[in-house]
């Protein structure tokens, strides 16, 4: 989402010039995928020295990270979860292991697995207009929902504004509240001429879920993909719920750099909704991951279209975006898909190599300061996934 001292985050992508005035919506931590039980099977413990390890207490030593949570699986099933750094700076406590954080943008993916399932049954189309789903709703200066359809949504090229452009106040949303935001603005091009992340296109994608279905997006969430995929950490919080249910680490956020730590852990997350409102753990989001890239929880035409990419600088060099769902190259070789997230206090990077050797998470519990910061958690993912 959105950090001040110059920088902005969305859900889960990465950083753009731009001033923030509002602090609660502003923090960032990084998070590690992790799948399977807490166990740590002799096949893990016999590699001494851990680099996957030694790349998490560098980010706490040097990048100045409160505190790191990761989890890897091979192929097997066969699980190590990671911790460095303290979960609590006011009483010292150590970080969870397998601990809930605020996942933000990886909720695309489950949003985007929910409406290719209801393209699946028929009662969504791809390349559809959105007006078809929510008439009448989508209109701004150059802005027109009979010209955007699902596909567009779901892949970031309907030249959407993004609401977060908006400096939003810490208190409850609304959809169309956020969707209002966005429309004040110009159209950034016209729909399937280009590709820019606006966070914009996923509260409309929940909004036709819940139009098509007559049920919360909770509920469908729920239904469609935490069950199925055997997630028992993972939900949507409910209207006015600002904690995180489970054993947890703290999120901070610092105004600018050299500036006092805030916990910014409990907040109305209404203002990411579709977008970005999911709360998990690293076993749950290495578990969706690989459930849904073995085809657990999409039609082979689905999944296809989901992996159907276009390029995408933003989430880093030769990054591709699909349908709520990334690829980014591994320096060992193939690429991994998973989405990553920001949310004010926490932000998570990892997914599932395209073999399915490995499935890795990693959250951290800052807003890193710098674009190097950031590279060095994603150099993180990268060790687990290539070793």
């Amino acid at each position: 989402m959105r950090e001040q001292s110059g920088q902005e985050y969305h859900c889960g992508g990465r950083r753009r010039g731009r001033s923030a005035t509002v602090p609660l919506l502003a923090a960032v931590a990084v998070g590690v995928l992790t799948a399977g039980a807490l166990a740590q099977p002799a096949a893990f413990a016999a590699a001494r020295p851990d680099s996957v390890q030694q790349g998490l207490t560098a980010l706490v030593r040097s990048d100045g990270m409160p505190g790191v949570l990761a989890g890897v699986e091979d192929r097997e099933g066969h699980t190590r979860t990671y911790t460095a750094g303290v979960g609590d700076l006011a009483t010292g406590a150590a970080v969870p292991r397998n601990g809930q954080v605020r996942i933000g943008s990886n909720t695309k993916a489950f949003t985007a697995v929910v409406v290719l399932q209801l393209v699946g049954e028929g009662k969504i189309g791809l390349d559809t207009a959105v007006d078809t789903y929510l008439p009448g709703l989508v209109r701004g200066e150059g802005i027109d929902g009979s010209r955007i359809t699902v596909r567009h949504l779901l892949q970031h090229t309907s030249g959407l504004p993004d609401y977060l452009d908006d400096d939003l106040q810490p208190r409850p949303y609304e959809p169309r509240e956020l969707l209002g935001f966005a429309l004040r603005h110009k159209a950034a091009f016209d729909p399937g001429k280009k590709w820019a992340y606006s966070n914009t296109n996923y509260v409309l994608a929940g909004m036709i879920v819940e139009k098509v279905t007559e049920h919360p997006l909770a509920e469908e969430l729920e239904r469609r993909v935490i069950r199925r995929a055997g997630l028992r950490h993972t939900y949507f919080p409910s209207p006015g719920e600002t904690g995180i249910r489970e054993p947890h680490p703290q999120g901070y956020h610092r105004e600018s750099p050299g500036a006092p730590l805030r916990d910014v852990t409990e907040m109305d997350p209404s203002w990411a909704w579709a977008a970005g409102q999911m709360i998990s753990t690293n076993s749950d989001l290495n578990r969706f991951y690989a459930a849904l890239l073995s085809g657990r929880l999409l039609p082979d035409a689905q999944l296809a279209q989901m992996r159907t990419t276009v390029p995408a600088e933003y989430f880093g060099h030769g990054a591709r975006y699909g349908l709520g769902l990334v690829s980014r190259p591994l320096s060992c070789g193939g690429v991994y898909w998973g989405h990553g997230g920001s949310f004010p206090g926490y932000e998570t990077r990892g997914g599932v190599r395209e073999d399915g050797r490995a499935a890795v998470d990693i959250a951290v519990t800052i807003q890193p300061t710098d674009k190097a910061a950031m590279e060095h958690v994603e150099d993180v993912v990268d060790t687990a996934l290539c070793r």
